[in-house]
């Protein structure tokens, strides 16, 4: 009973994956298809993966759940609905003409301004898109599971939560216990909110951008400005918090002289590795989740690019693509957790390189009985 519920799921999952698929290759391309006799699968891949202002309706690709549209243009503030310049309309606010860029113009998908028959890029453009949208709906949705845990323990004490709530306190006991702690130490509750809140934020991103339907569906990790800001703020914490005895390895390392004098070989190569910390983390995610998603749109646009050739080939299509579609999606809930912990596990490294107070602090804290983190000397120790 428990197999055929767990087939039914995974067949529910690909179908809810494959419609809205099927039903943009049929809707709006539908039009550049007919006069090609081909699918456009590139235009398909890249639209499914960017972001938009609005968010696609499940069956129905003509329509989509309008999202708020906010631009400083030539005449000032406007503020009204997607809907309104959906589908190639234009809407005009007071003295203000607005439309969607097409596919021909250098601000395709952009809302732009027409002037004297110009399209024009408004000033200011923090219109709440798709993607924005899927950040505010994650957000709430770690915002929730954390402090979920926090009401348990606050009503029962420190008895051990259960089903949901106590698979929540079980991750993050996995990553503070197995991976914040062993490598900061004495400094793991320093670091621990950020280093858990982000690993939440990336696992809750993944798993939703798995999901097609409301309120899934927005490529989030898979957008390289989400991961680039987040790498941006491990980079601002490893460097705002970091120790004198960092900053001394990076301008001056313990090295022989001749490395560092007349050509600072070594201290250009530190310095060139503290950026290239943060970028590791931006591209490692982005492309990780961005290539999950294409495999899966891939797999699935083979049962229309090869429709063409009879219902024996593309029978024969469909049923290899949906067995690879649904392994590949199972693959990816995997993947998410797993990107989610790389991205944490090397925060955290990089905060730990940060934290080093070299052999002489060590050895200075050893020798000082009252330094931080030691117990004070009683004065009845005895010697041997």
């Amino acid at each position: 009973m428990m197999k055929r519920n767990i087939l039914a799921a995974i067949a529910m999952a690909f179908v809810a994956l494959l419609l809205p698929l099927a039903g943009r290759a049929s809707g709006h391309e539908a039009d550049s298809q007919e006069k090609s006799g081909a699918v456009d699968a590139q235009g398909i891949i890249f639209e499914h993966l960017g972001d938009r202002y609005g968010w696609e309706v499940p069956f129905n690709h003509h329509k989509s759940i309008p999202l708020p549209v906010i631009v400083w243009g030539s005449d000032g503030l406007h503020v009204f609905s997607s809907a309104r310049v959906d589908h190639g309309k234009e809407y005009r606010d007071g003295s203000a003409l607005f439309r969607i860029a097409g596919k021909d113009s250098p601000y395709k998908g952009k809302v732009v301004e027409i002037i004297d028959g110009k399209e024009v890029k408004p000033a200011v453009d923090i219109s709440i898109t798709k993607n924005v949208c899927g950040v505010f709906i994650a957000v709430l949705l770690v915002i929730w599971s954390i402090l979920s845990v926090a009401r348990w323990h606050r009503n029962q004490g420190l008895k051990a939560p259960r089903k949901m709530t106590g698979a929540i306190e079980f991750v993050i006991l996995f990553i503070y216990d197995g991976v914040i702690k062993p490598t900061l130490k004495n400094k793991a509750n320093k670091f621990a909110p950020y280093l858990l809140t982000v690993f939440f934020f990336i696992l809750v991103m993944n798993l939703l951008g798995l999901i097609v339907i409301f309120p899934g569906g927005a490529n989030l990790t898979g957008n390289i400005a989400v991961t680039l800001v987040l790498a941006i703020i491990t980079f601002l914490i490893t460097n705002i918090f970091a120790t004198k005895h960092y900053w001394k390895e990076i301008f001056n390392p313990d090295v022989p002289w001749w490395l560092k004098w007349p050509l600072p070989i070594m201290p250009i190569i530190e310095i060139f590795g503290v950026f290239t910390k943060p970028a590791a983390l931006t591209v490692r995610l982005f492309a990780n989740m961005m290539g999950g998603h294409m495999i899966v749109i891939v797999l699935t646009l083979l049962i229309f690019i090869f429709a063409a050739m009879g219902p024996v080939v593309t029978g024969a299509t469909a049923v290899v693509s949906i067995i690879f579609s649904v392994f590949m999606l199972l693959i990816d809930v995997l993947v998410s957790f797993i990107q989610a912990y790389v991205f944490t596990m090397l925060s955290t490294l990089f905060i730990a390189l940060g934290q080093e107070e070299g052999h002489h602090e060590d050895h200075k804290k050893e020798e000082d009985p009252h330094a931080p983190g030691l117990p004070a000397s009683t004065g009845t120790e005895t010697h041997a």
